[in-house]
């Protein structure tokens, strides 16, 4: 009997968390410089997949669904990946700064990207997906060899990750100002900085399996990531498979950071940021920790992809922009609760 209200909080946890997240999906497809009613939306998605035949303008339904739907569902699921990348990083290596971008994956992975898109390497063999795994796998290698040789504590892998951020970010700008056309520096450029203008629903058969696998595979070592909040050592003695965990735990958040930084570009703050936000609400146990960070993330980036069309009329602002200008000032104000509460 005691087991029937655990379950029944879970399905609404995850039925209210379902609830939100289709709202500001909806949000996303109706908010833009020219707004949409809510009942257009609706309606444009029972066209699409229901052929119901509502009568619509032409126009916009060609913005609810070619544009500003694929769009939000893009953002969400990167959003998500970043989250879960962030929370899996901060938990493996027991650092509150750990993230992507800090750590150097995602530079890593933009070198990747911009060296089989503009110096063809690979020879048509790798796809820009691959291309950016393959960097970010390679820059974190890198950050992780400078740790050992530096030193295992907070600050050698604060100072490696650092280091390696800038030394792909240098090849990055050093291939695209070398080999890369006027037309082509400009839209590297806008893209390395978050760019969600020139995704689609192709883009989405890449972005949402990438997110769901890895929401699955770190909920499935959700209970190993609560051993590593103790250390290694104690995760070992817990019966955990450290090497092993490791190396799936790492190559997971590298895949995910790969995937979205191939989309949309190198975006910051969120892998820092949304993890600690998340742990303010739900607590650190990881079980719940991995798919509320997710659902923050998504959320977040969508609001922040409306913000980025509709702040400035007649602009669209890079979305990594907003990201940290809004992730800054919140990862101050959690550092400053933190403060206080210890």
């Amino acid at each position: 009997m005691s087991r029937v209200p655990h379950s029944t909080g879970r399905t609404g946890a995850g039925l209210a968390a379902l609830v939100i997240l289709v709202a500001a999906l909806w949000m996303g497809a109706a908010i833009g410089e020219t707004s949409i009613p809510f009942s257009t939306v609706a309606q444009t998605i029972a066209n699409r997949l229901w052929n119901a035949g509502y009568p619509l303008e032409p126009i916009d339904e060609g913005i609810v669904w070619s544009y500003r739907l694929s769009r939000a569902v893009i953002a969400a699921a990167c959003g998500a990946a970043l989250a879960l990348s962030g929370v899996v990083l901060q938990s493996l290596l027991r650092n509150p700064l750990a993230d992507p971008y800090l750590l150097g994956i995602s530079a890593g992975a933009s070198t990747g990207a911009v060296s089989v898109a503009i110096l063809g390497v690979g020879a048509g063999y790798l796809t820009l997906p691959l291309g950016a795994f393959i960097g970010a796998v390679v820059a974190f290698a890198l950050v992780s060899l400078l740790a050992l040789k530096a030193g295992r504590g907070t600050a050698a892998i604060i100072l490696a990750g650092v280091a390696g951020s800038q030394l792909f970010n240098a090849l990055t700008s050093f291939i695209v100002t070398k080999a890369a056309t006027a037309e082509q520096a400009r839209g590297i450029m806008f893209w390395l900085l978050g760019n969600l203008s020139g995704v689609r629903w192709p883009d989405a058969w890449l972005a949402v399996p990438a997110a769901l696998v890895g929401l699955v595979v770190c909920i499935w070592h959700a209970r190993a990531l609560d051993a590593f909040t103790f250390g290694s050592e104690s995760a070992a003695a817990l019966g955990i498979s450290v090497r092993r965990t490791y190396f799936v735990l790492v190559g997971i958040a590298a895949m995910m950071t790969a995937v979205m930084v191939s989309i949309v570009g190198s975006i910051g703050f969120v892998g820092l940021v949304i993890p600690h936000a998340a742990r303010l609400i739900v607590g650190v146990r990881h079980g719940v920790l991995l798919p509320a960070s997710a659902l923050i993330g998504a959320v977040f980036m969508i609001l922040a992809d409306i913000l980025s069309r509709t702040i400035i009329p007649g602009q669209v602002l890079p979305i990594g922009v907003i990201t940290a200008l809004v992730g800054a000032p919140a990862f101050a104000l959690i550092l400053a609760q933190r403060r206080e509460r210890a």
